[in-house]
């Protein structure tokens, strides 16, 4: 049964760890690149890669003998680590954006919007909320993500150097947030 709060949750949740905001500079540069952005089959092939590690990831942490909230745990670290990027402006995380061949699926697809740091949310994510709710958080994720595809000249003719920046740090802040309050959680359900 969905559950708007926790709907809101994982939607705030994926956003920020998705960061498409914070995307948007390689974005837009892969646009100058390339002339466009093929705004849907990124989102689509973004949502399928979500959703099929949504349901596949428990087995695949079964074969490797991993318990959820154990993962759960080290998603928090990497989702604390991201927090930090954004905070701090250091890349800790290196992305390989010069993929060459599929230009608007891999980068932009993976790693961009369902990297490693998305999918590892959706499994830590599993440890606290419904599937259900976790569905329609990254649905409505993909509605944003496609709008800022399909804007992406649009927003940064709008907002600017600046107003990226200020956005970044604002959901650096609240990943950090989000990172402690999935370690205690999961932290204390191994004790």
């Amino acid at each position: 049964m969905p559950n708007f709060k926790e709907i809101v949750s994982v939607t705030l949740i994926l956003f920020s760890v998705i960061d498409i905001i914070g995307s948007l500079p390689v974005i837009i540069d892969l646009r100058r690149k390339s002339g466009k952005i093929e705004s849907e089959r990124a989102t689509l092939a973004s949502g399928a890669l979500m959703i099929a590690f949504l349901f596949v990831g428990d087995q695949l942490l079964a074969l490797f003998g991993v318990d959820v909230a154990s993962f759960a745990v080290a998603g928090a670290l990497i989702i604390f680590l991201i927090g930090l990027e954004m905070i701090l402006g250091r890349t800790i995380f290196k992305s390989e954006v010069d993929t060459g061949g599929a230009t608007h699926i891999v980068p932009i697809a993976f790693p961009l919007i369902a990297g490693a740091g998305t999918l590892t949310t959706l499994i830590s994510l599993r440890a606290a909320y419904q599937t259900v709710n976790i569905i329609i958080g990254i649905v409505l994720n993909l509605i944003l993500i496609y709008a800022v595809l399909r804007s992406s000249g649009w927003l940064e003719d709008r907002l600017g150097a600046g107003g990226l920046a200020v956005l970044r740090k604002i959901f650096g802040i609240i990943l950090l947030a989000i990172a402690i309050k999935l370690f205690k959680t999961n932290l204390i359900a191994d004790f």
